[in-house]
Order: structure tokens, then sequence, then C-alpha cells
């Protein structure tokens, strides 16, 4: 895996002539990881095409095995990443600290949880922000959206703790 990740986040300006004047509209290169096609699925359809007014997925890349994440991650181009915690063999979590740990520019991760009170397992994994299982489609379009934002901006990508008050495992 190489030193560098690359973001290539686009701003175009969206809305028709009847919308009045046009919007910047942040387009996003999604990469999304699950072993299971059905955790992929309720992903892309919970997060859709706009996970808000001024952001949109305009495209997915898929992978169901841990080399092909690295892979994607290595070629660069990827505005933000989901990983499934608790995908087999390879998880998310152990996926995010290596991408955290060996690509100097990473993109943002977002982190599929199987339960809130695992919030303390997604700081270790260094991901950026967690959304819980089962999976709320309204809070992981409002994550993908502001991670999305802020990583354009080149803001600090701001993460959900599900269980602040829990502590972990050096507490």
């Amino acid at each position: 895996m190489s030193a560098t990740g690359s973001s290539h986040a686009a701003t175009t300006l969206g809305g028709s002539p009847a919308d009045g004047p046009a919007a910047p509209r942040l387009e996003l290169h999604v990469l999304l990881y699950s072993d299971s096609y059905l955790t992929r699925d309720a992903v892309r359809a919970g997060v859709g095409r706009r996970p808000a007014r001024d952001v949109e997925v305009v495209r997915w890349t898929e992978c169901a095995t841990a080399p092909a994440v690295l892979e994607a991650v290595d070629e660069g181009g990827i505005d933000l990443v989901i990983l499934d915690g608790e995908a087999a063999k390879t998880g998310g979590m152990a996926l995010s600290r290596q991408i955290k740990a060996e690509v100097s520019d990473a993109p943002p991760v977002l982190l599929l949880i199987g339960r809130p009170q695992d919030g303390w397992l997604a700081s270790w994994s260094m991901s950026d922000a967690v959304v819980p299982h089962p999976l709320d489609p309204i809070a992981l379009a409002d994550t993908v959206a502001r991670m999305g934002r802020d990583a354009a901006a080149g803001a600090p990508v701001a993460g959900f703790a599900p269980d602040p008050g829990r502590p972990g495992p050096d507490a």
C-alpha cells in the first residue's frame, strides 16, 4: 500500500433555472466494504444518490474483500470509505486502522458497528465516524453528507460517538 491517498471530491453547480440560482453540489466517490451483499444493499439504499440537497454520491465502488479495499484506496480518488465492522475474516475495524496507519492522506472512514456499545472499538480503529446496526437510513445519510462536506472543506471530519460516557478499554 502506498503512503498517499487522494481525495477528489468535486463541487459543481446544480439546480435548474426554475430553482433559482445554482447552488454548489458536492460530488462524492464512496468505497463500500462488506462481505454481505445485503449490508451493501442496505447502505446504498440508506444513503441514496443524494444524502443531502448539496451532496451527491456519483460513484460507488463496492468491495467484498480486504485486499480489494486496500487496492482501491491505494489507487486514490476515493472521497469516503464505509467499512462494515461486522464483516467476517477481516473486519472493518482492522481495515480502518490499517488505512489510517499506512495512508498519509487517507480518506475519511465511516465504520458500521454491531451495537452502540462498540464505539470504543471504533476509537481504536481510528475511524472518523460510526453508525450502529440496525442501520438508520437518516443517520447514515446525514453522516455521509456531513463527512463529505467536512472533508471537502479540509476540516477535520467530525465523528459520532454512540456512547461518549462509556469508558474505553484503557479506563
